[in-house]
């Protein structure tokens, strides 16, 4: 064993300790040797085993800051810098948690472009699974704190979070961001826990063998290159013989138009995999006098490379992030440029998304760019089948990005995920509780508050209504103590997955803590349905959470179904009486349950309370 002291990545310059707590500090270091530990003017040692591993707890710490550690083991020492004591929480899920501040600036740029904070801290675990065992410690990771160079990494749900528990309390807030883009819930279980699941076992059996996982990357990584060299080589509009259909001199007359935005379903360009390039020219009557200029082109299906004048401003690998390409003005010119799009579609029918941005931000003036475009094939390619993203595989990443946190003391836990289930929901509330359960159990702290958030309006293009039956499975956990669940039924969109007012969750995530995690009597939730009663041929409605009382944003109360005995639902008339609603419809006269905002993307959602916050969707029936 080398003469040194290792400790964990997450024990680093600017940490945020927990406080009131017990706090673990530990590490390797000189074996069988005493180490000490400084922090706060207190002296703290204990005894290396014969490995080398130390543990030191440090008891309930009151908040503030920043503060130097020093680690000394012999004639080693090592310091830590700029140390907070205060709040941690830990940021769980898929990507809607992940999604980091850079992907919301067409809501927040103005807001966050001169944040300066040091006391809101930001961790991001980096991406690891392992599925033969636990890991004692992550890979790597710096804390990093609110400021104009690094606010862009935090994830927004996040930051919003942490800036109000700060204003409030004036505490430091550290933020451990252990979450995976498309991960289903059951990829954060345990072993033990996923073991009791069934339909996972094949799985998780076949990725214990390390040649397998091994032969499948190298086998797909190999037909992803392939696929794509094939690609450039093929498309006529890179052949070098003639001028490149990015070109501003390439003459595009012959090609074909088309109304953008829209989904190519239903035109000739629906069956293409490969390439299709696009044009569009538009006129200047003079050069921009701003430095930068930006191009929105909304969202697009699956991959893109696109140029202005020739330049390539931006490309951007897959469908879901927003495109948003910011370029030197002087690209720019006075009279005719040309907008170029190497559109790539991979295996989805491609798509420039609807309901979205399409413009040249030019500063003083936008140029509106929906409308007729050109366009034509660059190559047709066989359709590139998706990677198997060995991360959203069961146990994976609870062994590699949770296990080895549990160390590290935490005030609570909060959750976004779903969205990776909704293909078969029916078993999600089971699966969500067992989460809950594993992770509380892992930190060893006791039901520590576990807030999440319910999954915002979406129209899932795979069909189905997978996402209204995980939202009830959500609603449906909060019978477990010490949880909590933001609805954002109205913070999403039809048309985007990653719907970008993540303040919106952030502060009703926060409104939750403030009740769970630090006491306060408040309103912490839109109305959520507790109970019905039938009367006749109404059925009356009674909630939680009702506050200061409900009210309908909008002439009438909207997206209630009720249905009898047949169990065919009806859309009903529903009114709110005191603090109940009143649900019925002239075509039933014997109901037995009710739904409300039981769709995908139910827009018209509009029951609140006064206080502003939205309603949870609902049904009366029992679960299957």
């Amino acid at each position: 064993m080398a003469n040194n002291i290792k400790l964990s990545p997450l024990i680093s310059d600017g940490m945020v300790l927990q406080r009131d707590a017990q706090v673990k500090i530990w590490g390797n270091a000189i074996p069988d040797e005493c180490i000490t530990l400084t922090f706060m003017d207190k002296a703290y040692s204990t005894k290396c085993d014969k490995d080398g591993y130390f543990e030191i707890v440090l008891n309930n710490l009151p908040p503030g800051g920043p503060y130097n550690m020093t680690i000394s083991c012999k004639d080693v020492q090592k310091e830590i810098k700029d140390v907070l004591v205060g709040d941690v929480w830990v940021l769980g899920g898929q990507s809607n948690m992940e999604l980091p501040i850079l992907r919301t600036l067409d809501l927040y740029e103005d807001e966050v472009k001169n944040s300066e904070n040091p006391d809101i801290r930001h961790f991001i675990v980096p991406l690891s699974y392992n599925f033969h065992k636990p890991q004692e410690d992550i890979s790597g990771g710096n804390w990093i704190s609110v400021n104009p160079e690094d606010v862009y990494e935090f994830s927004a749900v996040g930051y919003f979070f942490a800036k109000i528990i700060n204003e409030k309390y004036k505490i430091p807030i550290g933020l451990i961001r252990t979450a995976v883009g498309g991960t289903p819930a059951e990829a954060w279980l345990s072993e033990k826990t996923v073991s009791k699941f069934e339909r996972f076992l094949s799985s998780l059996n076949r990725c214990k063998d390390d040649d397998y996982v091994k032969n499948t990357i190298d086998t797909e990584q190999r037909r992803y290159s392939d696929w794509y060299k094939r690609l450039d080589e093929k498309d006529k509009g890179l052949c070098e013989k003639t001028v490149p259909w990015f070109s501003e001199e390439y003459d595009d007359r012959n090609w074909n138009t088309i109304y953008l935005p829209r989904s190519f379903k239903g035109t000739e360009l629906e069956k293409i995999k490969g390439s299709i390039w696009f044009r569009k020219e538009i006129y200047l009557d003079e050069k921009p006098s701003k430095e930068k200029v930006k191009l929105i082109l909304g969202t697009l299906v699956d991959a893109d490379e696109t140029y202005v004048n020739g330049m390539m401003v931006g490309n951007t690998e897959y469908r879901y992030p927003p495109r948003r390409y910011t370029f030197p003005a002087d690209v720019l010119k006075k009279g005719k440029n040309i907008i170029a799009v190497r559109l790539i579609v991979t295996h989805n029918i491609g798509s420039f998304i609807k309901d979205m941005p399409y413009k040249l931000d030019l500063g003083g003036c936008k140029i509106d760019l929906t409308g007729q475009w050109k366009y034509c094939v660059g190559t047709e390619m066989e359709r590139l089948e998706e990677f198997t993203f060995f991360q959203y595989k069961p146990t994976g990443v609870y062994n590699a990005m949770i296990y080895p946190l549990r160390k590290y003391s935490i005030k609570g836990i909060l959750w976004y995920q779903g969205e990776s289930n909704t293909g078969y929901p029916y078993d999600y509330k089971e699966i969500f509780e067992a989460v809950i359960e594993d992770w509380r159990n892992t930190w060893n702290m006791g039901e520590i508050p576990f807030l999440y958030v319910q999954l915002a309006n979406y129209e899932d293009p795979n069909g189905g209504n997978g996402w209204c039956h995980l939202r009830e499975r959500q609603r449906r956990a909060l019978e477990i103590p010490n949880t909590g669940m933001a609805v954002t039924i109205d913070v999403g969109g039809y048309n985007e997955l990653h719907p970008q007012n993540k303040k919106a969750v952030g502060e009703r995530l926060a409104l939750w803590a403030m009740n769970k995690a630090y006491g306060e009597n408040l309103v912490c939730s839109g109305p959520i349905y507790k109970s019905h009663k039938v009367l006749g041929d109404k059925i009356q409605l009674f909630f939680d959470y009702v506050g200061s009382g409900l009210v309908c944003k909008g002439d009438k109360l909207c997206e209630f179904t009720i249905c009898g005995e047949d169990g065919k639902f009806v859309e009903a008339d529903a009114v709110i009486e005191g603090d109940t609603v009143v649900v019925s419809s002239g075509k039933v006269d014997n109901p037995v349950h009710v739904r409300y905002a039981w769709s995908n993307s139910p827009d018209r959602a509009n029951l609140y309370n006064k206080e502003g916050l939205p309603a949870s969707p609902f049904t009366t029936e029992e679960l299957e």
